[in-house]
């Protein structure tokens, strides 16, 4: 639903009722991840996607009559169903959609959430799906670093404002609330989406609830150190790929807005101190493309103690075999070492700086859902991963 925010506000700020389709579960090769959606208007305008073209026409329909009748609907399209074959769902996957009517006064927080999102503040909206009970109902639920735009709820302890907080209900209590609430964080601080399935009271061994939890957590970070052509192309790659680019090198003569038009940010620091006062986690990507010792060793020295998921460093196999003697000696362990991934990227043969961007961003969809890195001709089973 993140990429159709904004015109769906603009809907919803008229006082325009729509039907938004989501897509809540997908197995086998689906084309789209949970969390996709499409959105149909009160004058038939669509926006969004929910299979990258194979049901959009059905769903299209089905969007219209839900937002017509006011009744939310859990529809699952794959080659196993006869209507969904005919729609054309052929690649072999299936996906669940959940259709849900939508207006200023069935979502009041929606604005909220708008506002949060654009914010980079986390927020996750938990709906339920299917079960007994209120299909439809809906809860959302405000990360630790606070509330709509960056409003307070009030005090916590008596001394800190609590910045946690949630509004609605899913329909079966506090304790149903509460369990979710604890999910939903938890799903937000990975930036995960998906279903999670519940009992009446929020009993985790028991299934009788679905409930769809859509993270919308700020964009995982690419901090690229050292201020050269390739950084500006890796730079280019990472905003493709949704990363929040920033680009830093100690030298101000290069480090500079002109020079680098895409990242969300370029600093003018000495890279390892930089780094060291960052807030680093397991979804922050870290490119270290300084070629020098002098930089990237005190720089690698920070970077491998942190939790970041990625940290890739630029140069040769003579480069790297130097690099590791220079952080052995400064005191790193193998295990530490063993994080490193140099030289940065999979071997494409890349040789230009955007080809070697095209090489980094290739290792980073790699590892995020598990891919060979061959090519697909020469592998058998499934092509979508995870």
């Amino acid at each position: 639903m993140r990429d159709i925010l904004d015109p769906i506000v603009k809907w919803w700020d008229a006082g325009e009722a729509f039907g938004l389709a989501t897509v809540v579960r997908t197995f086998s090769s689906a084309p789209r991840e949970p969390g996709a959606a499409m959105a149909v208007s009160a004058d038939g305008e669509a926006v969004g996607s929910v299979s990258g073209g194979c049901v959009e026409g059905a769903v299209y329909e089905l969007a219209s009559e839900v937002r017509d009748s006011g009744q939310a609907v859990l529809q699952t399209y794959g080659v196993s169903d006869d209507d969904a074959f005919a729609v054309g769902l052929t690649c072999g996957g299936i996906i669940d959609i959940f259709v849900e009517p939508v207006s200023s006064q069935t979502f009041p927080e929606l604005g909220d959430i708008a506002a949060a999102v654009r914010a980079d503040e986390p927020v996750a909206v938990a709906t339920v799906i299917d079960g007994p009970g209120q299909v439809g109902a809906r809860r959302v639920i405000w990360g630790p670093a606070g509330g709509p735009a960056g409003q307070e709820d009030g005090p916590g302890d008596g001394c800190q404002p609590d910045l946690r907080r949630s509004s609605g209900t899913l329909g079966s209590g506090d304790r149903l609330d509460q369990a979710v609430d604890d999910d939903a964080r938890g799903m937000l601080a990975q930036g995960l989406t998906g279903v999670r399935r519940y009992g009446p009271d929020g009993e985790r061994r028991r299934d009788e609830l679905s409930v769809f939890v859509q993270s919308f957590a700020p964009p995982p970070r690419m901090l690229v150190f050292g201020a050269i052509d390739f950084a500006a192309a890796v730079a280019r790659a990472g905003k493709f790929l949704g990363y929040r680019v920033t680009v830093c090198d100690a030298r101000p003569v290069f480090a500079t807005r002109r020079r680098f038009p895409d990242a969300d940010e370029v600093v003018t620091d000495w890279p390892h101190r930089y780094l060291a006062g960052q807030n680093v986690d397991a979804r922050t990507v870290i490119c270290v493309l300084t070629h020098d010792p002098k930089f990237d060793v005190p720089l690698l020295e920070v970077a491998l103690r942190t939790p970041a998921g990625y940290i890739g460093a630029m140069g040769s196999r003579r480069t790297h075999e130097d690099r590791l003697a220079r952080l052995r000696d400064a005191g790193l362990t193998e295990d530490e070492l063993a994080r490193l991934r140099s030289p940065i990227g999979l071997d494409l043969g890349a040789r230009t700086p955007e080809e070697t961007a095209v090489a980094i961003a290739a290792e980073l969809i790699q590892l995020r859902w598990g891919g060979s890195g061959r090519p697909l001709t020469t592998t058998t089973g499934r092509i979508h991963h995870g």
